[in-house]
Formats: structure tokens, C-alpha cells, sequence
């Protein structure tokens, strides 16, 4: 007895068992089919397609300081930042040679203004000698044609003092021209975009030829200012001048600002196998905060069709050649054919096929399993604007 009694308890242990494993294979078998689906709501909206680009701010319309003159740097009056006006003193130049110049030209000129008063005298003492022999009848031939000879000596040497004298005013007006650069002005209004000089600098160190010469000072006219981007080959046919664009920077953050492309390149650059076009944008208004030279970001709209249905470009799938989405109806995935219009990668033009409000299934995901279906990644080439 107590043997078969062993037996029963193992068999009553052994059948727990069985039915134990069973409810809990059917427990995991269950919660592994749970399924949930992510949605979204077709809207009606704008669907926008654009080309992104990266550049830098430049100012469109810059003068750079560069005296033609040799000297020393004195009394610098400006520093980067500044705002000038056109004529404002910048710095001067220390180079006495030029005053001495202009000195001895100005002595020069004296000298030739007096040669032609002199010049002239002897044409009229010249003249006034031939009507004295033509007056006296007992004159030979010979001195009135002597009197002819040097009222046409005079007048030659009047027509050179005359000349000399020209020379001489040219010389003159270049030399206080050149003394005259020894005082450096601001060709434009503008802002001072760089100084790359102090008192006491050679001038000719500073600008002179090589790889390591810059101009002494650089002025630009910051209501100028204008964003040049460099858009690829791929997408440059689809940019054209009046396109709207929008634009970030690197060094603000939050902030936005919108441009309208003014200018683009016919000819494109090739830098490490790619080829670039420069596509200048000029901004609709300029913040104070925009300056030259920052790192910009911009997203340029090459078309917009308004009031149209859009759903993710996740969302429809394509088979044997069909397009279709899946609308969730009481809980259940539908599959639905639609007919596609345009796309920008974030979204889908459908033209017809679902309405506004139905959700659409965006991914589904397979509880206690690895599994899960999950839309494709898009690429950041478009907006899109939902309303009414």
C-alpha cells in the first residue's frame, strides 16, 4: 500500500505540473500577441518642398583701407565695431618726403609762372621793337626782318614757358594729391569690420605683396548684409531667383530670420569631389543680431501646394504596385488604397482614398516580443503646415 501510494502522489505532482506548464504557455502566448498601433489624424494642409543649404553672413557692399602710400602708422582714431561715415577721419600717415615733395613742386610751378610772365614780356618788347623800324622810314630792310625774327623767338618761348608751366601744375596737384593720403578717410558709411594695423606700423609691412599681406582696414555697409549658401548639383535646378527661404544660425539659438534668393552662380565650385553652386539669399529684414561671417543654415522653398490632404510619408506602403494605408477601425488595421500626389520625405499628398480626421497607423508594435514594425526613417527635406 504504501507504495502505490508513493505512485499516486507522483502522478497527482507530475499532472500539476502538466497543467501549471499549460496555463502559463497560454498566458505568455497571449500577452505575446498583444499588438498596439501608433497613429496619426489626416490633416489638410500646406506641403512644402525645399533644399537645404549651409553658408556664411557676408556683407554685399565692403570698402577695404589701402593707402597706395608708404609710411608710418599715427593717430589710429577707429576699432572693429565702430560706425563711420564717409570722409571720417581713419588714421594718418607719417611720411615727410611727401610735404618735401610737395614743396619743391610748388616752388617749381613758381618758377615756370614766372618763365611765362617773362616769356610774354618779350613777345610785347619784341613787337613793340618792329613798329618802331616800321615806323622809321630810314630803317633798312634788314632790321625789320631782325624785329620778325624775335617776336617769333618769344612767342616759341612764351608756347614753352606755357607748356613747362602745365607740367609744372601737374606735378603740383599730384604731389599734394599723394601729401593729401597721408590723412586716411572712410570711402563709405559703414561699419569697421577689421583693423589689422596700430601706431607705429610700417604701412608697406602691413599691405604689402605675399601670402601673409591683408588690407590695413575693411569697412562695410551693414544694411548690406546678405547670407551666401552653397547648394549641391543635385538641387540647384530646382532654385530659382524669388524663392522664399528660411534661415538659422550656429550662434542663435531660437532665432529664425526669412531671406528671398536675390543671386545664384552659373558656374559651380568642385571641392573634394563635390560640385557647389553659390546661392546668395538677401534677408527681408536685418536683426541686429546678424553679423558677418556666422555659420547659417537655410532652407530655401522650391514649391508649396496649399490646401491639400497629407498624411506621414511612414504611413503608406506600396504592394504589387498599389499604394495603401491602413486606417484603424474599432481597434483593427484596414488596409486602404489611396492614389499618391507629391511628396517632400516628412509627408504625402493623397488625392484621394482617406479623409480628413481618419487615423492612419504609423508603426505597429508587438508586445513581449522583439518584433515591431515601425515607419521608415524620412529625410529633413521638407515642412509642411496644417489649417483648417
Amino acid at each position: 500500500m504504501n507504495m502505490k501510494k508513493q505512485r499516486y502522489v507522483y502522478l497527482a505532482i507530475i499532472m500539476i505540473l502538466i497543467v501549471g506548464g499549460y496555463y502559463w504557455y497560454k498566458k505568455t502566448q497571449t500577452a505575446g500577441s498583444q499588438v498596439q498601433y501608433k497613429t496619426q489624424a489626416v490633416e489638410k494642409g500646406t506641403l512644402i518642398n525645399s533644399v537645404s543649404a549651409s553658408g556664411n553672413v557676408v556683407v554685399d557692399e565692403s570698402a577695404t583701407v589701402d593707402p597706395d602710400i608708404t609710411g608710418t602708422v599715427a593717430n589710429l582714431a577707429v576699432s572693429v565695431g565702430d560706425t563711420v561715415k564717409k570722409g571720417q577721419p581713419l588714421f594718418t600717415i607719417i611720411n615727410d618726403q611727401l610735404g618735401i615733395s610737395a614743396s619743391q613742386a610748388a616752388a617749381t610751378y613758381k618758377s615756370a609762372q614766372a618763365s611765362l610772365v617773362s616769356a610774354e614780356a618779350g613777345i610785347d618788347s619784341a613787337e613793340a621793337a618792329y613798329k618802331s623800324a616800321k615806323k622809321n622810314s630810314s630803317s633798312v630792310h634788314e632790321d625789320k626782318t631782325a624785329a620778325e625774327q624775335k617776336i617769333e623767338a618769344a612767342k616759341i618761348s612764351a608756347e614753352a614757358s606755357q607748356q613747362n608751366l602745365a607740367n609744372a601744375l601737374s606735378s603740383l596737384n599730384y604731389a599734394r594729391q599723394q601729401a593729401a593720403k597721408r590723412n586716411v578717410t572712410s570711402p563709405i558709411d559703414g561699419t569697421v569690420n577689421e583693423v589689422n594695423i596700430k601706431n607705429g606700423d610700417d604701412l608697406s609691412r602691413v599691405s604689402g605683396s605675399g601670402s601673409n599681406a591683408q588690407a590695413p582696414m575693411i569697412i562695410g555697409d551693414m544694411a548690406t548684409l546678405k547670407t551666401q549658401v552653397q547648394v549641391n548639383e543635385v538641387d540647384i535646378s530646382n532654385v530659382k531667383i524669388g524663392q522664399k527661404a528660411t534661415l538659422t544660425f550656429d550662434a542663435l539659438a531660437d532665432f529664425t530670420a526669412t531671406g528671398t534668393v536675390e543671386a545664384m552662380d552659373s558656374l559651380g565650385a568642385v571641392s573634394s569631389g563635390v560640385v557647389t553652386y553659390d546661392v546668395t539669399i538677401g534677408f527681408d529684414s536685418i536683426d541686429a543680431k546678424i553679423k558677418p561671417g556666422m555659420s547659417v543654415s537655410a532652407a530655401i522653398t522650391t514649391s508649396a501646394k496649399q490646401d491639400v490632404i497629407i498624411v506621414p510619408s511612414g504611413a503608406v506602403k506600396t504592394q504589387n504596385g498599389q499604394s495603401y494605408v491602413e486606417v484603424l477601425q474599432n481597434g483593427s488595421p484596414k488596409q486602404v488604397k489611396v492614389q499618391v500626389g507629391d511628396a517632400n520625405g516628412t509627408d504625402t499628398e493623397i488625392k484621394n482614398g482617406v479623409n480628413v480626421g481618419e487615423e492612419v497607423v504609423t508603426q505597429t508594435i508587438k508586445f513581449g516580443t522583439s518584433a515591431s514594425t515601425t515607419s521608415p526613417s524620412n529625410t529633413n527635406k521638407g515642412f509642411r503646415m496644417f489649417g483648417g
